[in-house]
């Protein structure tokens, strides 16, 4: 087997553990989107800070609104993945 063989499926491993990586994160985004726009009103959203075992209150309406911003960036890097084509064209 040639190095460019080798390159190319390493390239293609490398490819589907980013798309299962991305599928694993959608699902979980829309999990935490569904889990916060069915909280009550009276319920705490707690925060955990980056890098840390520490969790601050948060606003459950700005959490949720970052979260689905969060989601549909995810949804859109997946679309750029699956149709790589349609990206290069609307840019």
């Amino acid at each position: 087997m040639s190095s460019q063989e080798l390159q190319r499926e390493e390239g293609d491993g490398m490819k589907l553990y980013d798309r299962e990586e991305l599928n694993r994160k959608i699902k979980e985004h829309k999990v935490v989107v569904d889990e916060l726009s069915n909280l009550k009103k009276n319920r705490k959203v707690y925060k955990q800070q980056p890098n840390s075992n520490i969790f601050f209150l948060a606003d459950r309406t700005q959490t949720l609104s970052e979260c689905k911003n969060t989601l549909d960036e995810l949804k859109k890097a997946h679309q750029e993945m699956e149709n790589p084509e349609r990206a290069r064209t609307k840019k």
